[in-house]
């Protein structure tokens, strides 16, 4: 009974603690006193556990931000762009809750009457949850406080302390990774952290580091690139040779892809080096991933579509009139990622009898995300679908990545890497020769940074990981480290109409929509024009940003992508790659000095 009291403490203590705003004056001393607390291994688990906490279906919308995507959402960068950001209306991510909860734990473990091996397993275990914690402030604001213990409400030296160098941070950090690589245990309960999830966190952290430093001068950080890039090389090349994992490919190379995304048992998949596992028959429901389809605040953009390569592994963007291409050609002999990403003509909808018609709507592309939608009626099902945390194909991705960035890359390591990925889908493998003599223009354009002998290869690398990973929650954080936040200027577009009339949206040749001009009306449904099937064509009224119309076209009634806003957006460099300290925490400690250019 003492035990199942102290876990609700301490349960009720960081839930409770959560919301609260208050800058490292409080700490959980308040709740659960160590002499009473830290005494077992079970203490050490009920306190660990409650530190939990992993990557939700949330991750199928985390893409909002970059240009993979269009939304409506208010999205705190696309605000940035087009407002007047500020400390003063710049005021989430400044909370350290989290880091005291976290901190007080590795204060007190050692307390406890078990082994060494017992208290390093829990302590590497926190320091991952420190290390993940001091990740996202380091990509939010560059310099940051480092606090490696719980501060004494007294100690005004700490409490009022300046930012401390990222250089400092990151290498604290990276400390607290490679303990908790060292130390904790490979077998744990299911859907928390073992030992290869801390080593997929150490790559995934080096190779954002590695290459910020790299293409972001403003840093002065540039010498240090080299020692983060090899140990992307040296961790991941661990997991390949030790880790057991694979890609996951039952020779269905037009749905393998897909499966990764929506299982109810991700556990037992030997691609997933960490899951979050759902059963809503349990009361353990992710709540469902039905607002990914449609057109409710997201769709896809018609730069991500012309990503994809052909299925004979050439470049969508080297066909002719490419940009003029329409929805049911844009399927035709392409990535079969694609379809497994983005509803393709002819898709049905769970409950339906007939393909489903592309949903038109102001202020979206025109494309529906599939990947991470439960297509299901069942919701049961919906809320029980897993959601992977880290997944091998990130790892064999990081590995290809540093290579290049070292100018080390070669036909074996593309071979151990992103041609296993291209062989789930039957995809040709990626030539490193041909990549580097043959740079893709498009892409060049996009990633000027990028030079050298490896440019080819570098470019056709973040093709591959652009594709492989989207709508994962990772295309905004690899254009801050890529230096390409400038792309988020460019206005997101969607599906090519070449001006008003009929289209054939599912792939059966026989039209479903028409684009009527912005003065007509729709017609009621008894006059509706109906196709060959017997079937009422769906209307929509067409025109430019701002008409009174349906669906707003680049060109007005002459056509062209579909426009998803206009409003013009500033990307300022080096300032936009970093948020301001939020001006009430300067108030309250006149240490904290802003950097670049924010007030």
């Amino acid at each position: 009974m003492k035990k199942i009291l102290l876990f609700m403490i301490v349960s009720v203590m960081i839930a409770g603690t959560a919301c609260q705003k208050s800058f490292l004056d409080k700490y959980p001393q308040d709740a659960i006193s160590p002499q009473l607390f830290f005494k077992s291994e079970e203490d050490l688990s009920l306190y660990v556990n409650g530190l939990l906490s992993l990557p939700s279906t949330q991750i199928y919308y985390d893409d909002q931000g970059s240009d993979n995507m269009a939304t409506t959402g208010a999205i705190e960068v696309k605000s940035i762009m087009t407002g007047n950001p500020s400390s003063q209306n710049i005021t989430s991510g400044w909370d350290w809750t989290r880091l005291r909860n976290i901190n007080y734990f590795l204060d007190n473990y050692s307390e406890a009457a078990v082994t060494q091996d017992v208290k390093d397993h829990y302590a590497g275990i926190a320091r991952y949850y420190r290390a993940l914690f001091y990740f996202s402030m380091i990509k939010r604001y560059s310099d940051v406080p480092w606090y490696g213990h719980t501060i004494n409400p007294t100690d005004s030296s700490q409490l009022y302390k300046a930012r401390d160098p990222r250089a400092l941070v990151v290498d604290s950090l990276m400390a607290d990774l490679s303990f908790a690589a060292a130390h904790i245990r490979s077998s744990v309960p299911a859907g928390t952290p073992n030992v290869w999830a801390a080593k997929a966190l150490f790559v995934r952290v080096a190779l954002y580091e590695g290459v910020y430093r790299k293409y972001h001068p403003e840093l002065n950080l540039q010498s240090t690139t080299g020692r983060f890039l090899d140990s992307v090389v040296n961790v991941a090349e661990d997991i390949i040779k030790n880790g057991g994992f694979s890609i996951y490919s039952t020779g269905k190379p037009d749905q393998d892809y897909a499966a990764l995304f929506n299982s109810q048992d991700l556990l037992q998949n030997r691609e997933i080096i960490l899951a979050h596992p759902y059963d809503a028959s349990k009361s353990v429901s992710s709540g469902g991933t039905s607002n990914v389809f449609g057109d409710y605040e997201q769709s896809p953009s018609h730069d991500l579509v012309q990503t994809y390569l052909m299925d004979d592994g050439t470049r969508f963007t080297d066909q002719p009139g490419y940009a003029q291409t329409q929805f049911v050609q844009e399927f035709q002999h392409r990535d079969l990622r694609l379809k497994q990403t983005l509803a393709s003509p002819g898709f049905v909808k769970a409950g339906d009898n007939n393909p489903y018609i592309q949903r038109l709507n102001k202020n979206f592309s025109g494309y529906h995300q599939v990947k991470g939608y439960s297509n299901t009626t069942d919701n049961i099902v919906a809320g029980s679908i897993d959601v992977p945390v880290y997944r091998y194909a990130e790892v064999l991705l990081s590995y290809a990545e540093a290579k290049a960035e070292k100018g080390s890359l070669t036909q074996g390591d593309l071979d151990k890497t992103v041609n296993l990925l291209r062989t789930r889908v039957q995809l040709p493998a990626m030539d490193l020769a041909t990549a580097n003599s043959n740079t893709d223009v498009v892409l060049a354009a996009k990633y000027p940074d990028v030079t050298g002998a490896m440019t080819g290869a570098i470019l056709e690398i973040r093709r591959e990981r652009r594709v492989e990973l989207a709508m994962e929650g990772f295309r905004y954080d690899d254009l801050m480290r890529w230096h390409a936040g400038t792309l988020l200027v460019q206005q997101p577009e969607g599906m090519y109409f070449p001006g008003l009339g009929k289209y054939d949206l599912t792939g059966d040749g026989i039209p479903d929509i028409i684009l009527i001009d912005k003065t007509a009306d729709i017609p009621t449904d008894d006059i509706k024009e109906k196709n060959s099937l017997g079937v009422n064509l769906v209307y929509y009224k067409a025109g430019s940003f701002g008409d009174n119309v349906t669906v707003y076209m680049k060109n007005g009634t002459a056509g062209g992508t579909l426009v998803t806003e206009i409003t013009a957006r500033t990307f300022l460099v080096p300032k936009y790659y970093y948020r301001p300290v939020p001006f009430n925490q300067i108030v309250l400690n006149p240490n904290l000095k802003q950097i670049f250019d924010w007030q």
